[in-house]
């Protein structure tokens, strides 16, 4: 029996017999062609890329059916790729001046962007090398004249092990017969993570050198809950998985009921939930999972090529998104650049760069940047409701100089006679302690927080979340943590301001109490974990809740607390541990 742990990504259980998906091999050799043969192969170039258009675009109208519009709209990104103007001149560069082979001129290309994005540190960036990977495979598909075969399996149900699936793979599963799949790569906010959500199978990426341990035929387990995977597991363990999968379904079930429900306590308190998001195609998917609008819209993808987008870009993302919202609440996040956001072709690197010149800091020395992102947003806000949310925000100063300038976009825009929503809510990210601890004094100056808990527990414990030799210190139930969370809820309260909390630690079901006892009533999180948090605070009273938050405040220790936190949370959903 062979138990290895991934990244769980779509929940649920799966168990049956692996069909191993080889890798497609996209290596192309280095090749030139002469000089009197460059016409012909830029003409054969333009036709593959005619080509590759017209198969995303089927692919995108095949699938909506499928996965559903807002979902399927990923595919509108693989578009976007085939008509990035800098890209296919690149292209165009190699075979023209360089004489490269149309295959070797897009593989090249391709494969500059993909490691620019792998070395970015930003999670939600980094993932975007996948669908890269699938355009440069459909591109030389169209040069070769060769087509995509959808993924089959021979007989029967089969769980799929591959060393990585793209969106354009994962959205041809048939699912009456391919119940789960695991990968060897992948993240958690990977447009086939999104994929295999919308499609309802259990999966689980991020695995290693899982497809050199599995052998078609073999049974294998896959849980998409926790993130493991066992293969040919012994009896005992394939009994408890098999009751597991029964639990699962009946769980799976039962939060479907909650879909349109309200997240209130038991004694009737009115709790929001609003979803984190990165591109306007996920919206759709957080509204089915029951969010009431998005708390978080990060606009750092529009950077992922590693140039400055100009305003329409801007606009036309902020406008697709405030479409989708339909009336619903929408917070944008203005660029948070720089430390792990970025690399040096926009962002200077620096030594220490979480101390240095990030996010607000950023957009203050790039005015230009900035105030081109803030006309996109005020623009968008003539289309829908929009909150404009400042990241990183350490003084009062910064927020009065943030203020001024968007005063000044505002005058801009009403001497072009271009309609905007003039008392768009401003409203900042409280994730380091300096704001945590001036709160007061902030909240006079704004129209609303949001709790950044990565940051926030990351600057006050001196631990930096990425780094496995201190992982085990990043501790959000930290009594510090936990007492700067209530400074914050609290001076909101005192000066009528909305407090929401936009962390992972809101979409954690282990905290989903504490937070409701400290007097949260606002959580903006991952769309996958709606339905949980939903199902936790319907089971509760807020006098339990801050029965709750009474006890751990005795605590001194943090490990502690998260056991206590996890017990209470258990025997609401034990399923989920």
């Amino acid at each position: 029996m062979i138990i290895r742990v991934g990244i769980p990504v779509s929940p649920g259980v799966a168990i049956e017999r692996a069909f191993v998906l080889e890798a497609e091999d996209t290596h192309i050799a280095e090749r030139f062609i002469p000089p009197e043969a460059v016409e012909g192969a830029l003409a054969r170039l333009e036709r593959a890329l005619e080509r590759a258009r017209a198969d995303v675009r089927e692919m995108r109208e095949r699938y909506a059916e499928v996965l559903g519009d807002e979902t399927a709209q990923i595919f509108r990104f693989h578009e976007l790729m085939l008509q990035d103007r800098s890209l296919l001149d690149e292209i165009r560069r190699h075979v023209r001046e360089r004489h490269y082979s149309p295959e070797y001129a897009v593989s090249t290309a391709f494969r500059s962007r993909i490691r620019m994005i792998r070395s970015l540190h930003d999670e939600y960036l980094r993932q975007r090398d996948v669908d890269l990977y699938d355009v440069e495979r459909r591109v030389l598909r169209a040069l070769r004249g060769t087509r995509q075969e959808e993924l089959q399996s021979a007989t029967g149900e089969v769980v799929l092990v591959a060393h990585d699936l793209t969106p354009s793979q994962t959205a041809t599963l048939d699912t009456s017969k391919i119940i789960g799949f695991a990968t060897d790569v992948g993240g958690r906010t990977s447009h086939t993570a999104i994929v295999a959500r919308a499609l309802g199978i259990p999966a689980v990426v991020g695995l290693g050198s899982l497809t050199t341990e599995v052998t078609s035929g073999d049974l294998v387990i896959i849980d998409g809950t926790k993130g493991r995977v066992i293969v040919n597991p012994d009896e005992d363990t394939l009994r408890t998985y098999r009751a597991r999968r029964r639990q699962f379904i009946e769980f799976a079930r039962d939060l479907a009921e909650l879909r349109d429900l309200p997240a209130e306590t038991r004694d009737g308190h009115k709790v929001t939930i609003l979803a984190n998001i990165e591109f306007p195609e996920e919206i759709g998917a957080a509204l089915d999972s029951g969010a009431e609008g998005i708390g978080l819209y990060r606009t750092e993808f529009l950077y992922a090529d590693g140039k400055e987008p100009d305003e329409e870009a801007h606009f036309q993302a902020y406008h697709a998104a405030v479409e989708a919202c339909d009336g619903r609440p929408l917070v944008i996040r203005t660029l948070d650049l720089g430390a792990d956001k970025m690399t040096d072709s926009i962002v200077q690197l620096e030594k220490n760069p979480f101390l240095g010149c990030r996010s607000i800091r950023y957009a203050f020395q790039r005015p230009e940047l900035f105030k081109t992102q803030l006309r996109a947003i005020l623009r968008a806000s003539a289309f829908g409701p929009i909150k404009l949310m400042l990241p990183m925000v350490t003084t009062l100063g910064e927020v009065r100089r943030a203020k001024l300038m968007i005063s000044d976009v505002m005058d801009d825009l009403e001497r072009e006679g271009i309609p905007f929503d003039d008392r768009i809510p401003v409203g900042i990210m409280v994730e380091v302690p300096s704001a945590a601890l001036i709160a007061d004094f902030l909240a006079r100056e704004v129209a609303f927080f949001s709790i950044g808990t990565n940051d926030l527990v990351q600057y006050t414990l001196a631990v930096d979340r990425v780094n496995e030799r201190v992982a085990e210190l990043y501790q959000p139930s930290h009594p510090a943590i936990l007492r700067l969370i209530l400074g914050v809820i609290e001076a909101g309260w005192r000066h009528g301001i909305e407090v929401s909390m936009c962390g992972e630690m809101s979409g954690e079901v282990v905290y989903t109490i504490p937070l409701i006892g400290l007097g949260l009533r606002t959580f903006s999180i991952s769309p996958g974990t709606i339905p949980e948090v939903k199902k936790v605070t319907r089971s509760i009273t807020v006098r339990e809740a801050e029965e709750v938050v009474d006890r751990i405040f005795t605590f001194s220790d943090a490990r502690q607390t998260e056991s206590y936190l996890q017990e209470r949370a258990r025997r609401i959903v034990p399923q989920l541990f």
